[in-house]
């Protein structure tokens, strides 16, 4: 092929440059930077009994990686958290660029037998400081164990409902759908997911992970 020189090639070089000089300072940059999230949670985030590398965090960056996405998850997660001990900590474990953050907390409420009331607002107090940051939530829920009675269990699961609802966001209604109470997908304490059990949350909550990230503001 006949090299292109002269005239020609200066205007290619000179419309280059104007279209450069539109792009606002580091916007090449911006676009590489990868999308930045945060679990924020209690010991299913953290992985509670396995390797780093199996936990929820991890293994969800995974799949969304081999789907496509450029993504950073960030493990906040912190085994025996209550709701309202993630609120505590909330400003240190989120920093400053965080694009979105996932928020799992309220079984240690559950398991403590603690009024809903608490989880609640706690809950509800970190999605209204994170929004006032502009960083958006996507909120995993729990359900109450039935043997807590049905008053309880009805207070606790429509918690995470009624937040989301209230302020938008997008829910994933329960994190341990389809591992809980398979004691092949736990650990001993018949809590805690596994490593197979922590792939199989991962696959099933992956949609609403990408229904989320499709919400996050263009950077």
């Amino acid at each position: 092929m006949k090299r292109q020189s002269g005239p020609f090639m200066t205007i290619i070089f000179a419309c280059v440059a104007a279209l450069a000089a539109l792009l606002p300072p580091g916007a090449a940059h911006a676009q590489n930077r990868p999308i930045r999230l945060v679990a924020l949670g209690d010991s299913l985030t953290a992985g509670f009994g396995l390797p780093q590398g199996a936990a929820f965090p991890a293994a969800l960056e995974r799949a969304l990686k081999a789907r496509g996405h450029n993504v950073e998850i960030a493990n906040a997660g912190v085994s025996g958290d209550t709701a309202s001990g993630g609120l505590d900590r909330l400003d240190w474990s989120i920093p400053d660029g965080t694009d979105g953050v996932i928020l799992e907390l309220g079984a240690n409420d559950m398991l403590r037998g603690l009024d809903p009331a608490i989880p609640r607002q706690a809950i509800e107090t970190i999605v209204e400081r994170l929004k006032a940051r502009n960083i958006p939530v996507m909120l995993a829920g729990m359900a109450a164990s039935r043997n807590l009675g049905q008053d309880y269990a009805q207070k606790f699961d429509s918690l995470y409902p009624d937040i989301a609802k209230k302020h938008g966001l997008v829910l994933y209604p329960f994190f341990l759908d389809g591992v809980a109470g398979d004691g092949s997908l736990n650990l001993q304490d018949g809590l805690h997911p596994t490593a197979k059990g922590i792939e199989i949350i991962v696959g099933r909550i992956l949609p609403t992970v990408e229904t989320f990230l499709a919400t996050l503001p263009k950077r």
